[in-house]
């Protein structure tokens, strides 16, 4: 077994071609830390050496999948740094290259050979969708929810995983909303490919992971070789290069900024209840108005 510190990997004890990679910080709803998505593709790299191994199920361990990036601290935080948060002066270029480096340990699940399986239980929202939406196959909990709410502020998906899964009428409705949807809704959508009782979602990823590792490992690789092909073939890596751009923008232009701001003189979950609620949320000369004055107070 590999030894990381925010997850671990290793072959499911009742059948070795099936690995189980399970993303290990429940104590914090297994938010992403900087060292996460590296040790997601250190894994995906062990069982790809792993002539054993024909297909990986990944999954998160206590109450759900995965909460996203674990922003409280540089939501709070004044200090700058090169992402998450404003630097003074912000470089773009810095941003991007950070957290095109965590898209691009997410995709590792995208590329692979090995068929992957995201089963989730409780939440998988924000960063988290990067790391089921990479995954190539969907198993869910009918109660399991799944979206990713800082399109509303502070956000974009950088995988931009949700039109290549869902179509784009779906990911415009999703990514204008915020919402997010059950795993009835997902089954339904054509998002999940299999929706079943939490008790029995286990069983389910198992069944289909077994499945699936019946299939010669050549052939499995040349299978997925076509369907990704086709999809970067629709123009996958142009679309993650301006999502991450974007994700950058969208957390350093006034409305960015502003709910920096507010995190920090209200807290991070004040700002996200503010976010999530609905409620229209600050922009341009409105936005701008409202960071100098808890700017002033804060000074």
């Amino acid at each position: 077994m590999l030894s990381l510190s925010t997850l671990r990997i290793e072959h499911d004890k009742e059948q070795p071609r099936i690995a189980r990679l399970l993303l290990n910080r429940p104590e914090r709803l297994n938010a992403i830390t900087r060292d996460m998505p590296r040790e997601i593709r250190l894994a995906v790299e062990w069982a790809e050496a792993d002539d054993e191994v024909h297909v990986v199920i990944v999954e998160g361990s206590g109450k759900g999948f995965c909460g996203g990036y674990d922003l409280v601290a540089s939501a709070e935080s004044r200090a700058g740094r090169p992402s998450q948060q404003e630097a003074h002066p912000w470089d773009p270029m810095v941003d991007y290259a950070l957290m095109k480096r965590f898209t691009e340990d997410f995709m590792s699940l995208w590329r692979c050979s090995k068929p992957t399986i995201a089963k989730v239980h409780g939440a998988a929202v924000a960063g988290g969708t990067d790391i089921a939406l990479c995954c190539d196959l969907l198993v869910m909990a009918e109660d399991a929810r799944i979206g990713y709410m800082p399109t509303r502020v502070w956000g974009c998906p950088t995988t931009a995983m949700w039109t290549y899964r869902l179509g784009p009428t779906r990911a415009k409705q999703l990514m204008f909303t915020g919402d997010v949807i059950d795993g009835r809704t997902a089954g339904e959508w054509g998002l999940a490919n299999v929706v079943v009782p939490a008790a029995e979602l286990d069983e389910a990823a198992r069944k289909l992971a077994s499945r699936i590792a019946g299939v010669p490992r050549s052939h499995l690789a040349m299978h997925k070789m076509v369907v990704n092909q086709v999809m970067l073939a629709m123009g996958l890596e142009q679309s993650q290069m301006m999502a991450t751009v974007f994700d950058g923008i969208t957390r350093h232009n006034p409305e960015g900024l502003w709910f920096r701001r507010f995190a920090q003189a209200e807290g991070f979950k004040a700002a996200i209840e503010w976010r999530d609620s609905g409620r229209p949320i600050p922009e341009g000369d409105e936005a701008r108005a409202l960071i100098q004055e808890m700017e002033r107070k804060m000074s």
